[in-house]
């Protein structure tokens, strides 16, 4: 089983068993539905989605059979993950693209380190030993990603990578 994370419990919210979920997970709404399991916590206790709703920033959540704030306030502060057979979803993780080589042109300009947040976007940080490239990860400038190659092919944009 593999295991992705997707955000933290930050607090219970009320007496009858709703969790705080603090997350920035790109495929939300495909994870917090009724009846998908959720893995919570150090022993990644298998826990159920019974309802789920937005609050401000969060994502507030009650899991079945815990009905009271007593049996959920163990998790308080705990990591949320699911299992990654489990996702069905339209896309690449930013698990998937981390590790893979760029590629311009066939020219390999270096390795995916990291997906970094923005406002606009994500952005992919590429480097190899001398230089460090900030890519959007948007398709205007991703052109394709093969994940059996490990590889992912990047539009040639004037300004975007230096030729030295």
């Amino acid at each position: 089983m593999e295991y992705i994370y997707i955000g933290d419990i930050v607090n219970t919210h009320g007496i009858k068993g709703e969790v705080r979920i603090l997350s920035d997970f790109k495929f939300k709404s495909d994870v917090f539905k009724k009846g998908i399991k959720l893995y919570v916590g150090r022993f990644k206790d298998e826990l159920i989605i019974n309802s789920y709703r937005t609050h401000k920033m969060y994502d507030m959540v009650t899991f079945e059979g815990l009905n009271n704030i007593n049996d959920v306030i163990l998790y308080k502060g705990d990591k949320v993950y699911i299992n990654r057979d489990d996702l069905k979803i339209d896309g690449y993780l930013n698990e998937d693209i981390i590790g893979l080589d760029a590629y311009v042109d066939d020219k390999k300009i270096g390795q995916v380190k990291y997906v970094m947040k923005s406002k606009a976007h994500e952005i992919l940080v590429i480097s190899d030993e001398e230089d460090k490239y900030l890519v959007p990860y948007i398709d205007e400038f991703v052109k394709s990603i093969d994940l059996k190659k490990k590889s992912i092919y990047i539009n040639e944009i004037e300004g975007l990578i230096n030729e030295n």
